[in-house]
């Protein structure tokens, strides 16, 4: 009998950290297309999958997520998408979590399969048809016997309560649960607060953010968040953060999305290692306790924090053997300037130049303002301008 521990004693014990981006990361290498961002790469190419989650593991994440986003079959077949046609929903999501599940035994992590927001919520079908969706992924999941279940990146929290309602209704897993959200609330005007202590009494045992912003961002809507669900007594309730590798001060109430870089113009964006080093003791700071990323993350981010919480942890990644913590690598450097570079108070205190004289630092976001309940976000299988 397996004696691994589940997510909700490793988060007792300490932080557990996530992994990072894989729609990005793999639309970038070639196996996703933008736009849909489906994860039929599952079945296409799943070695780029299971390299990608290898590179994770051994970066020092503790979860393997299965790569279901927007994998339901509403999704794959919206606005001319063939994925459904091709390969069907039960086949990308049992692909998924066959890749995750290997990947997790070569390092005793533990797996999760994901659901998302569906274009049949968007259109304004109603929680029978939307929960339909929902249940079909969460039955993949079960019959596979991952370690927990998570709903992500949901713009309204009426959504993700009917997500997390499934995964409850269809198994004993513990769920965690997680809104694409800022400071502001969700697109129907709930705040922050109001999300987590709606998503705890749901039933999630996790609640959080992912996704839209950046960690300056989630941060402060954590907090928002912790203190809702304090005020309330939610105390058994954990904290998680998989947030942009973006940074988004610039954002409206939709995120990155709404940037007109997005999603093709974001790298004058990225955050350091060092940056996410500073999240990461933050967040835990604050009482996060599981602690990821979203788009824009690579593995050298999830890297940066497993050595930033090896005190809490007790160990540093594997990943850590080719990288000395703040730089001190550079001391055997053949140039001496750059040997001075190998202190934490250098590489603490840098402000990054961009290279690119002719660029604002903020851009103008788009905000439409538009979400589910206008016309103009119903969703079909033919794709319009």
């Amino acid at each position: 009998m397996s004696t691994k521990k589940g997510i909700l004693e490793r988060l007792r014990e300490g932080p557990v950290i996530g992994d990072g981006g894989f729609v990005f990361a793999l639309e970038k290498r070639g196996y996703v297309k933008a736009g849909p961002w489906t994860p039929e790469v599952t079945v296409e190419h799943p070695e780029a999958v299971r390299q990608l989650h290898r590179e994770f593991l051994r970066a020092g994440s503790d979860v393997m997520q299965a790569l279901t986003f927007y994998a339901s079959d509403d999704k794959l077949e919206n606005r001319g998408n063939i994925a459904q046609e091709k390969y069907t929903g039960h086949a990308i999501n049992q692909a998924a979590c066959d890749i995750a599940k290997q990947i997790a035994a070569e390092g005793g992590a533990l797996v999760a399969g994901g659901i998302s927001q569906t274009p049949s919520y968007l259109s304004g079908k109603g929680k029978q048809v939307v929960q339909s969706e929902f249940g079909k992924q969460v039955d993949v999941f079960v019959k596979n016997g991952v370690d927990f279940l998570i709903c992500e990146y949901f713009e309204h929290v009426e959504e993700i309560e009917w997500a997390i309602e499934v995964c409850k209704s269809r198994s004993s897993l513990p769920v965690a649960s997680t809104m694409c959200i800022g400071p502001g609330g969700d697109l129907h005007g709930v705040s922050a607060g109001k999300c987590a202590v709606r998503m705890a009494k749901a039933g999630a045992d996790i609640v959080g953010l992912n996704c839209h912003f950046d960690p300056e961002t989630c941060l402060e809507t954590i907090t928002l968040m912790r203190d809702a669900l304090r005020a309330e007594g939610l105390n058994d309730v954990f904290l998680m953060t998989q947030p942009l590798a973006y940074h988004t001060p610039d954002c409206g109430k939709q995120g990155f999305i709404d940037l007109p870089e997005f999603p093709f113009a974001l790298e004058p964006r990225v955050c350091t290692r060092w940056d996410i080093q500073q999240y990461a003791r933050r967040a835990y700071d604050i009482g996060v306790r599981y602690i990821g990323g979203c788009c824009g993350f690579e593995p050298y981010h999830i890297r940066a924090i497993a050595e930033e919480l090896a005190p809490e942890r007790g160990r540093l990644p594997v990943g850590s053997e080719k990288h000395d913590m703040w730089g001190a690598c550079l001391k055997m450097h053949t140039k001496p300037w750059v040997r001075t570079r190998c202190t934490r108070d250098y590489w603490e205190n840098l402000r990054p130049a961009s290279g690119r004289p002719l660029c604002a630092s903020f851009s103008k976001p788009d905000n439409w303002g538009v979400t589910a309940g206008d016309d103009e976000l119903k969703q079909g299988k033919t794709a319009t301008s």
